[in-house]
């Protein structure tokens, strides 16, 4: 069996998808596991992506978790190795980019990587180490309401130095501009300052392949999932790789649909309420749900009525900042995301229930509960969808029969990107 090139390490479930998104499309054959696999489990394939849920966890807990998920992509033969992170550096002053990077450098034992979270085709850009997202900085982007991870800083360097002992250094634009050649020679200038952590900046796809050819002899490369363009390249100049060119074909799955929605960003509320101009939806209230009241039970119900009509529906906690700062205030942060979680995962295992077979899911923590509640534990990765969202299928045994899902950023997409991914699945 052909080992893997590429082993990835994403600290959530929809930016995994995303990632693997990024490789299928450069031609590698990609699978992306639900968790650390067992020990022994072998997977076929170009490039795998081990999607945990460590991005708002303690940071400790997110390090030994990526060790793990490293010492079973070294034990796949990988090459190469990528930490993936959200294209808006989602993090606070106590990690977790900064302390799992210097993990796996660690563990790696390597002196230096690059982190780029930039993703031009998604308004995700850095430039003199700053983040825009759009034409606004990161700190004015609607990023500093997050309800886990509010972006208050948009200069990448800082925000890296308070997360990490290690010295962080800039790559900066005028230096990209003028190819591979000069960003290695800038790599090792940093190395020589004693520089082990770099942010690096991108403002086109362009810049993404110069960084990727750039950084080929790299043992760790991290960022969000558009540094991942150009490395494809780097195996096949190197004839490790052949071009996939059916990479993406994945077979049709019949069932119902559901689209379920926890994400409070500006694109999924745009999203909903896009959906609920002509289509039926359920709203999940927090409070409700701490009240005990039978809110599982009923939106099951609603959902069934409307299967009897073949119709699809929207059952969502998808809310404005202000609703989602007032319920937190009320409820405490972590019990408010808790019980959205746990109800918008019960609902998903009754849908299974009820047939549905095709799930389109839109925020990471989510879409990270409502895939561990359907037991998937290893998804193919299909054509893209929206920039940043593939199609996936569920890999099954011959009791399980896949599935078929759209797990999705609540940052990404266009405002019909329900109905899209619908018809996509």
């Amino acid at each position: 069996m052909a080992q893997a090139l590429l082993g990835c390490i994403a600290d959530d479930f929809t930016g995994a998808t995303d990632l693997a998104n990024m490789l299928v499309r450069g031609g590698m054959r990609t699978v992306q596991t639900i968790g650390v696999p067992a020990a022994g489990a072998q997977i076929e394939a170009d490039a795998l992506v081990v999607a945990l849920k460590s991005r708002t966890i303690p940071a400790a807990d997110a390090v030994r978790q990526s060790l793990e998920a490293l010492e079973w992509l070294r034990a796949q033969g990988c090459r190469q190795f990528f930490f993936k992170y959200c294209s808006t550096f989602d993090s606070t002053d106590e990690g977790n980019i900064g302390p799992v990077a210097d993990a796996l450098l660690d563990a790696l034992k390597d002196d230096f990587t690059i982190a780029c979270p930039a993703f031009p085709e998604n308004g995700r850009t850095i430039y003199r180490g700053n983040l825009f997202v759009g034409d606004v900085l990161l700190s004015e982007s609607g990023m500093e309401n997050h309800p886990l991870t509010p972006m208050t800083d948009p200069n990448l360097v800082r925000v890296l130095q308070r997360q990490t002992k290690s010295k962080v250094g800039l790559i900066r634009y005028d230096t990209i501009a003028k190819g591979a050649d000069a960003i290695r020679a800038r790599i090792g200038e940093l190395r020589k300052n004693g520089v082990r952590l770099a942010i690096a900046d991108a403002v086109s796809d362009a810049d993404l392949y110069v960084l990727g050819e750039a950084c080929r002899d790299l043992a760790l490369i991290t960022g969000g999932s558009g540094i991942a363009l150009g490395l494809p390249q780097n195996f096949r100049a190197a004839n490790l790789l052949a071009h996939a060119e059916h990479a993406a074909d994945l077979p049709k799955i019949e069932g119902r649909s559901v689209v379920l929605a926890g994400s409070a960003s500006k694109a999924t509320n745009a999203q909903v309420a896009h959906w609920r101009e002509s289509k039926p939806s359920f709203r999940i209230d927090p409070m409700a749900l701490a009240r005990g009241e039978p809110v599982v039970a009923n939106a099951v119900e609603f959902a069934r009525e409307h299967f009897g009509n073949d119709e699809t529906v929207l059952i969502y906690a998808t809310s404005s900042p202000d609703e989602v700062k007032a319920v937190q205030k009320e409820l405490g942060v972590e019990k408010a995301g808790h019980l959205v979680e746990e109800a918008l995962a019960s609902i998903a295992r009754r849908m299974r229930d009820e047939g549905c077979a095709r799930f389109v899911v839109a925020g990471g923590e989510t879409s990270g509960a409502v895939v561990q509640a359907l037991g998937v534990q290893t998804l193919r990765i299909g054509s893209q969808i929206d920039p940043g969202v593939p199609a996936t299928q569920s890999i099954g045994t011959n009791e399980e029969a896949p599935l078929a899902l759209a797990l999705k950023s609540g940052n990404f997409g266009a405002p019909d990107f329900f109905e899209k991914a619908l018809k996509a699945l």
